[in-house]
């Protein structure tokens, strides 16, 4: 005789919401790293970088002024990025406290997750 089949204890899926964690940070964070780019390119090469106005920046035989300010005057997004960021960081962790909670209180009860409907052959 065959034994009989225990259910298989799914794990908490963390690796769904560390993924979402990186995403929100990478999208608070975008407008910094283009400033911080944007100047250790201009310091690298001794060009003059500001807000005020665009500047030659030859690098290579060819002028990268313009991509430059362009670059730097992004950082200004980071009033809208690191605000949402925040938004959606908060939102973030109260899904993943309401998940967690029912996850753990659908394994306690020994209730196993619901299995998904099989699908469909065409």
């Amino acid at each position: 005789m065959n034994p009989p089949l225990l259910p298989v204890q799914k794990r908490f899926p963390w690796i769904v919401y560390w993924l979402v964690l990186f995403v929100i940070g990478l999208f608070a964070l975008a407008p910094i790293g283009s400033v911080m780019t944007c100047a250790w390119i201009a310091n690298s090469h001794n060009c003059k970088l500001d807000e005020g106005s665009v500047h030659p920046c030859i690098i290579n035989g060819k002028d990268y002024g313009q991509l430059l300010y362009t670059l730097g005057v992004l950082g200004w997004l980071m009033l809208v990025t690191i605000p949402g960021g925040l938004i959606a960081f908060v939102v973030w962790l109260i899904v993943l406290i309401l998940h967690r909670a029912s996850w753990q209180k659908r394994m306690t009860a020994g209730v196993p997750p619901p299995i998904p409907p099989p699908a469909a052959t065409a």
